[in-house]
């Protein structure tokens, strides 16, 4: 099923939604602006680790409010912005306060990761926030993938790595949607291109442990029907089990392929030097720890493994 790509998302508010003020201009850009719009004040230095991994978070959550909260940063390293934050007792950066009708009316210090910033950014807009227009493609992609439709997947996280190009998750997913269509090359190229941080996060790990299982699938000797037909002519028979295994997962045929290594655990776990045990945790890396048919997996494996 073909899904159209969500719409286009909406423009960034004006450029003055986030500013640098200073002392002299604190009364207008703060207290006198917070009169029509909430402001946040976000207090920084340049030497300060965790304003660095601050600031492009709360600039993009404030954006996202499209005009309803404004945010204002003032250096407290220049001179004259100093007895601005002793008179406001910054002990500690970064540290944010919101103004709303020209008070002070809430506050945190430190880097608060973005789901708890956006909480504290909605509260104030007393809205929810623009979705995210990457998370927006990135959740097409997922649903299209979902769905077997690797081609709106590949369109939904191509349009994600034009938005943002050093997207771990998009890469991993555009990878996926190359898999979905059987192109296998075309996803190891892809992959190739993470660095070492963007090659630790979840869903490149998982898009690698797909790729692993494609190859894996390819080199099984014979199709899926003559594996079925060697099963059951003789269940007994491991190797053609498992190989049957592998080739249900490559044709993503989730259920299935764990039912017959779960199966060959359960008739000889030794059996390869637990070739079963092994495959199974493959196939659940790839599929994610959310996936449903992970997860009963692990729950059926855990219970063979203690029985």
């Amino acid at each position: 099923m073909n899904s159209p790509l969500p719409p286009a998302p909406a423009p960034l508010a004006a450029a003055d939604v986030v500013k640098d003020v200073s002392m002299p201009t604190f009364m207008a850009d703060v207290i006198q602006a917070s009169m029509t719009v909430p402001v946040l004040v976000d207090f920084w230095a340049p030497w300060c680790g965790p304003c660095k991994t601050l600031s492009p978070i709360i600039e993009k959550v404030v954006r996202a409010t499209n005009g309803k909260v404004r945010l204002v940063k003032v250096n407290i390293d220049d001179p004259q912005n100093q007895p601005l934050a002793q008179q406001l007792r910054i002990q500690s950066i970064p540290a944010v306060y919101a103004f709303s009708k020209g008070q002070p009316v809430d506050g945190f210090v430190g880097a608060l990761p973005e789901s708890q910033l956006k909480q504290f950014v909605e509260k104030l807009a007393g809205d929810k926030l623009a979705p995210d227009p990457v998370e927006q493609l990135l959740e097409h992609g997922k649903a299209a993938l979902d769905e077997g439709d690797g081609e709106v997947a590949l369109q939904a996280y191509g349009a994600a790595l034009q938005e943002d190009a050093a997207s771990a998750a998009a890469l991993a997913g555009l990878a996926k949607a190359h898999l979905a269509l059987g192109e296998v090359d075309e996803a190891e190229a892809i992959l190739g291109r993470t660095d070492a941080t963007a090659a630790k996060h979840a869903d490149v790990v998982e898009a690698r442990a797909a790729l692993e299982l494609a190859r894996q699938a390819a080199g099984v000797a014979g199709g899926p029907q003559e594996l079925e037909a060697a099963v059951a002519a003789n269940p007994a028979d491991h190797q053609a089990r498992f190989d049957l295994a592998v080739a249900l997962a490559g044709l993503n045929q989730r259920e299935a392929a764990a039912e017959h290594l779960l199966e060959l655990f359960k008739r000889d776990r030794n059996w390869n030097e637990g070739a079963a045990k092994k495959q199974l945790l493959k196939l659940f890396e790839a599929w994610g720890f959310a996936d449903p048919v992970a997860t009963e997996g692990r729950k059926r494996l855990s219970t063979m493994m203690f029985a």
